[in-house]
């Protein structure tokens, strides 16, 4: 018979060695990790984190554009349901009158015309009673083609009601898609802010900071110097500068905060002159114009026209920049690929 014998168990030593060996070779495959991932560069953060400021303004622009036709649809869904309704009033009151008639020529259209002029005790008043209901036929027929004409133009009101109510979700859609869009953006480019360290931070403002104070000093060599676009254009320009230091908000329109079609628009309303929402429509507002021909009170247009600002003179742009900052000069060196300028 053979023997069994039961395997031999490994030692208390052996294990925690194993043990000791395992956790070593995790923390060294953690440190080749880190090794190969190094960390991100300032100038690198700082450069992608502009870029995602950028493509959340673009988006935020793109939304306020949504919200804008959204208000638009309202109204205008609003007065072809007032019209849809009058009409339908004005329709049903033609259909009653045609019933009336209608009732009163069953009730004695029974008889032959001939007939009842044969048995009529008085043949000249019937005769001017058939007159009579030769013109009420007449009428009859008049107020029928009224009413199909009617019914055609509530027809027609009520599709294109429909449609704008069709319009009125996609736009609706859009104007989440474009708010989801940019709240990502964000939370991406903070996400990366927060990796770097505290005084990498703190570099970064101050270059912010020394930024804005050089844009200050151009804009202070240009006055008098340079003539402003028109008077109103001025007004607009000295308006956005008591605005100076109030932060950037997405979507704001003042006067406690501003995006920067926000600022533009809130600075020329204070001139008389109302301006649309976004940068997308302002460009229509005026006459375009190259960065030669600029003058102090025109708009400027950045970055595929996701970014609007005051043109203020020697090259510096007013604006409100991007979240995070304030309202401020800014040299335009530092704002990206300009489009174009637009005269109001």
């Amino acid at each position: 018979m053979a023997s069994h014998r039961r395997p031999k168990q490994p030692s208390r030593t052996r294990v925690t060695v194993l043990t000791v060996t395992a956790a070593a070779a995790v923390a060294l495959t953690a440190q080749t990790a880190a090794q190969a991932a190094p960390k991100p560069k300032i100038d690198d953060v700082k450069s992608k984190v502009d870029k995602l400021y950028h493509e959340a303004e673009e988006a935020t622009e793109q939304s306020s554009l949504a919200g804008e036709r959204r208000g638009k649809l309202q109204k205008e869904i609003s007065n072809l349901q007032d019209k849809v309704a009058r009409g339908q009033d004005e329709l049903n009151t033609l259909r009653d009158s045609i019933g009336a008639v209608a009732s009163a020529q069953y009730r004695s259209g029974g008889i032959d015309p001939a007939l009842q002029l044969f048995l009529s005790a008085d043949p000249d008043t019937y005769l001017e009673q058939a007159t009579a209901l030769d013109q009420v036929g007449a009428k009859q027929a008049d107020v029928l083609q009224t009413i199909q004409a009617k019914q055609r133009t509530l027809a027609q009101k009520r599709a294109e009601a429909a449609g704008k109510l069709a319009e009125l979700e996609d736009v609706r859609k859009t104007l989440d898609e474009k708010k989801a869009k940019s709240s990502a953006k964000l939370a991406e480019a903070q996400k990366l802010l927060n990796s770097l360290t505290a005084a990498e931070r703190t570099k970064i403002k101050q270059e912010e900071e020394q930024r804005a104070s050089r844009g200050a000093s151009q804009q202070r060599v240009s006055l008098g110097n340079e003539v402003p676009a028109s008077q109103r254009g001025a007004a607009a320009l000295n308006a956005a500068a008591t605005q100076i230091g109030k932060p950037y908000f997405r979507g704001g329109t003042g006067p406690n905060s501003f995006d920067c079609s926000g600022l533009t628009q809130w600075a020329y309303r204070q001139a008389d002159v109302q301006l649309t929402r976004t940068t997308y429509t302002q460009q229509n507002d005026g006459v375009k114009i190259g960065r030669s021909q600029l003058k102090p009170g025109d708009l400027v247009f950045f970055n595929s026209l996701s970014h609007v600002g005051l043109y203020a003179g020697n090259n510096t742009v007013l604006h409100a920049p991007k979240p995070g900052a304030f309202v401020r000069y800014e040299s335009m060196d530092y704002l990206g690929t300009f489009q174009f300028g637009v005269r109001i």
